[in-house]
This record gives structure tokens, C-alpha cells and sequence, in this order.
């Protein structure tokens, strides 16, 4: 029982290096989504305030106009999807493909919000945890400069691991209403279009 014990003891300690190289990766990671966050958050507001009023506005008369008031550039899903939906030849099956085409790109780009908010606390519990072990050793032995050093690794992943979760939960919400409203909205210019070829035809 002795050996089995030391044995996991050995593979709980060696995992604490791996651990905490990891955290810092996912750390690093989250800062740069950070980064893309605030990128698309003003490329939101400026498409927002380009196309929002006149996508509100949209009448079958007027739906040739919003073409022209799209950005040079995709840049966004959104515009992206958009440009394809009142450039191409409309169907409904077509427009069915455009909107699960920007859900699963969507999917695509929310899946690290979600990895980093559900990974940082497991992590940063892991390192708790693995650095807990050596801290308590240090009490009983009475070596107060190893416990209070283990100790700040303790408080150092759990940190960091909150970091990490905070900011993929942040942008994971803000991502998921961003993402809901482009949906919405693309299925709303489909329906002006489609209206507008029955009375055509």
C-alpha cells in the first residue's frame, strides 16, 4: 500500500511543471482574445451603425439598396454572410445553407471562449491541489520557507486559473448575443428577399 501510495504521490507532483506551463499558455491565449474581443466589439459597432437602422428600414423596394452600403471589405461574419445572401441568387434552401454556414463558423469562433472558461478553473484547482501536498509537508516538518513558497503557487493558480475562466466567460456571452442578433438578422433580410421575388414573379 506504501508503494501505491508513493506512486501517486510521484505522479501528482509531476504533473504540478506541465500544469502550470499549460496555465500560462492558456493565459497567454486569453490575453491575445482579448485583443480579437475588442476587434470585432468595434467592427460590431460600426457595422451596427451603418447597416442597423436601414436593415430595420428594409422594405422589398428598398432590400437592392442595403448591397451598396455594405464595407469594401468582409469584415465580419456578418458582412460576410450578407454580401453572399443579396449577391448570389436567392432560394430558401440557399438562404437555409447561409444561416447554418454562419452558425457553425460562429460555433467555430466561440469554441476557445468556452475552452478557456471551462479549463482555467480545472487547471488552476489542479495546481492548488498538487501544491497543497508539499505546503502541508512543510508545516509538519517546520520548514516555513517551503510551505510559504508552495503556498504562493497555490494562490498563483488559482489566480490565474480565474483569469483565464473570466475572460472566455466574458466573451462568451458577449459572442453568443452578437452571434444570436446576426442570425436574427440575416434571417430577416432572407424573408424581404424571398417576399420580394414572389411579387416579381
Amino acid at each position: 500500500m506504501e508503494i501505491i501510495s508513493k506512486s501517486l504521490f510521484w505522479v501528482a507532483n509531476s504533473l504540478l511543471i506541465p500544469d502550470i506551463i499549460i496555465l500560462l499558455a492558456l493565459f497567454g491565449r486569453s490575453l491575445l482574445l482579448v485583443g480579437g474581443f475588442y476587434g470585432q466589439m468595434m467592427t460590431k459597432r460600426r457595422n451596427n451603425a451603418l447597416l442597423g437602422k436601414r436593415i430595420k428600414e428594409l422594405t422589398p423596394a428598398n432590400v437592392g439598396e442595403l448591397a451598396t452600403l455594405l464595407p469594401f471589405k468582409d469584415n465580419s461574419l456578418f458582412i460576410k454572410y450578407l454580401r453572399d445572401m443579396l449577391t448570389t441568387p436567392h432560394s430558401e434552401a440557399y438562404a437555409d445553407y447561409l444561416l447554418s454556414s454562419l452558425e457553425n463558423e460562429a460555433d467555430r469562433d466561440l469554441s476557445l471562449s468556452r475552452m478557456l472558461a471551462k479549463m482555467g478553473p480545472v487547471l488552476g484547482l489542479i495546481g492548488t491541489l498538487i501544491a497543497m501536498s508539499p505546503a502541508l509537508v512543510g508545516l509538519s516538518t517546520g520548514d516555513i520557507s517551503g510551505m510559504a513558497y508552495n503556498m504562493q503557487v497555490v494562490f498563483a493558480t488559482t489566480v490565474v486559473g480565474l483569469v483565464i475562466s473570466a475572460i472566455g466567460l466574458v466573451t462568451l456571452q458577449f459572442k453568443q448575443r452578437w452571434y444570436a442578433r446576426d442570425v436574427y438578422s440575416l434571417e430577416y433580410v432572407s424573408r424581404i428577399i424571398r417576399s420580394k421575388n414572389e411579387t416579381n414573379t
